[in-house]
């Protein structure tokens, strides 16, 4: 079991390795941290579910260079993010900001959400419910049987 768990964290591990290559990288180790943290938080437009930082798409990785490019340059992490911005607009942004051209990004989730409970409340208030049957005469004497033998019987207290 150990060496089972082993074997999944290891491939979890290894599937979540940065896509980040040796020569991207900053010779500078504090602008280098910059530039991860920037690609953590920039979508990759190809793959539209990771990050650039996760990604091995060319456009990622260009991506990743601009960052670099634009640290160097002397930029400010806003700066960097501004110009990817403008450049691709805020889906770029793994979280885009609450503005009225995003609100459906943000209220979507929860919109989803309560028209799906009231479909389903709605839905089971509405489903019929069988009507009671009357027992047959077999069923009544059974009863009947039973419930003389709770009167013959009463439980102790």
């Amino acid at each position: 079991m150990r060496r089972l768990f082993a074997i999944l964290l290891g491939l979890f591990l290894a599937t979540s390795v940065l896509a980040v290559e040796p020569e991207e990288m900053l010779a500078d180790a504090a602008l280098e941290a910059r530039a991860e943290a920037l690609d953590r938080e920039l979508r990759c437009v190809v793959c539209q579910s990771q990050s650039i930082a996760e990604s091995n798409a060319d456009l990622a990785r260009e991506m990743r260079i601009v960052v670099r490019e634009r640290l160097t340059a002397g930029d400010s992490d806003k700066e960097v993010l501004a110009y990817l911005v403008a450049r691709y607009g805020d889906y770029v942004l793994l979280r885009p900001p609450m503005q009225a051209n995003t609100l459906i990004l943000w209220l979507f989730p929860a919109v989803t959400l309560i028209v799906s409970a009231a479909g389903a409340f709605i839905y089971l208030r509405r489903a019929p419910t069988p009507a009671p049957q009357p027992l047959t005469a077999e069923e009544a004497g059974a009863l009947e049987a039973l419930l003389a033998r709770e009167i013959d019987k009463p439980e102790l207290k």
